[in-house]
């Protein structure tokens, strides 16, 4: 499957934080022909392993998050308005004429209706509207919805995928599809190469909103060392220098104290030997990734953070240059063709 088919199908796919079930089952299958094992655990994390030829080796946790923001319903009207509570971060000034899906005993399409402007006061034209103010439409009367949807199920944002050119695309859920799609990519590149370190892969849950799914699970599989894949900002022209990354211009690797300094440098240095470009962020305390939890599981676990810059992060356009996941996936390959002693030696990196 080409990269932006797999992103476009990854992307479609209903995973709301707490909410993974059906999207689990399928990336699990999407994956299956590529790894050795495959299962999925209590929070519907996927867990694959492609095992090493040595037995004694090293065990390299990689992980990518497969769930999105979303709603849960909270109300319905008799006139059949819907009354929505946020799952995850999620702006408010993104929602309004925003098309949704709710997802009850079937899928109903729906919208998030705006007031006209001929309508506001003028005093109120400018401000935002609070997403407790905010009804979904779906042209049902409240009597007839109410035999379909509830109280408590989960809406999800409408989106159609699209190729902006050859090598950008846009749609829902980037963040983190792109980084399902990027550990697609390191399974195609370790498939026929014979490595020595046990390599496992998870496609992780709930990070939205709690880091639960990569907490729990990397507690379980106490690697030797992790490496998270996410997504960061990618430059808009509201962003400051520092606070984004250019998308084209390669994943960007962090710095800072959540980060294993040996395995930061040591991607530095991969990366350079296979030409491959790359960008610096300097993160100084929490990364907002599931690095912090990793960083801290058990009794510690050397973690790296690589991240794929993504334009208009948390909404139904998400916008990434595919090149971005392709770089991504061969510094990390490269990471995981390292023999168990040259892994070995730079996890007991000294911070002089």
């Amino acid at each position: 499957m080409e990269i932006s088919n797999c992103l476009e199908y990854l992307s479609g796919l209903v995973a709301v934080a707490g909410f993974e079930a059906s999207a689990a089952a399928k990336i699990a299958e999407t994956f299956r022909d590529y790894c050795d094992e495959v299962r999925i655990d209590k929070f519907f994390n996927v867990i694959f392993l492609k095992k090493g030829f040595n037995k004694s080796a090293k065990k390299i946790l990689i992980t990518a998050h497969i769930d999105e923001i979303g709603f849960l319903v909270n109300s319905i009207d008799d006139k059949g308005f819907i009354g929505i509570s946020p799952i995850g971060g999620i702006d408010s000034k993104i929602l309004l004429a925003q098309e949704v899906i709710i997802h009850g005993s079937e899928d109903i399409p729906g919208i998030i209706g705006a007031m006209p402007p001929h309508l506001m006061k003028q005093e109120d034209a400018g401000k935002a509207v609070k997403i407790k103010d905010l009804r979904v439409d779906t042209g049902l009367k409240g009597e007839e919805l109410k035999k379909i949807v509830s109280i408590g199920d989960v809406v999800s944002l409408k989106s159609s995928f699209s190729l902006m050119n050859k090598n950008k695309a846009s749609g829902k859920s980037f963040d983190n599809r792109t980084g399902i799609v990027c550990m697609m990519e390191i399974l195609r590149g370790l498939k026929d190469i014979n490595h020595e370190n046990d390599i496992i892969f998870m496609a992780s849950t709930q990070e939205e909103t709690s880091l639960v799914g990569v907490t729990t699970a990397a507690f379980a599989l106490m690697p030797d060392a992790a490496i998270v894949i996410d997504v960061c900002h990618g430059d808009i022209p509201e962003l400051s220098k520092g606070m984004s990354s250019t998308p084209g211009k390669g994943p960007e690797i962090s710095i800072g104290p959540n980060l294993h300094k040996g395995m930061v440098e040591k991607m530095f240095e991969l990366a350079k030997d296979i030409c491959i470009p790359f960008q610096k962020m300097v993160e100084s305390g929490d990364t907002g990734t599931e690095a912090w939890a990793t960083q801290v599981s058990g009794c510690g676990i050397p973690t790296a953070l690589l991240s794929i810059p993504v334009r208009y992060m948390h909404t139904a356009v998400e916008t990434v240059n595919l090149d971005d996941i392709k770089f991504a996936a061969r510094i990390i390959t490269e990471f995981a063709r390292l023999s168990s002693e040259k892994l070995e030696t730079l996890l007991e990196w000294k911070n002089i």
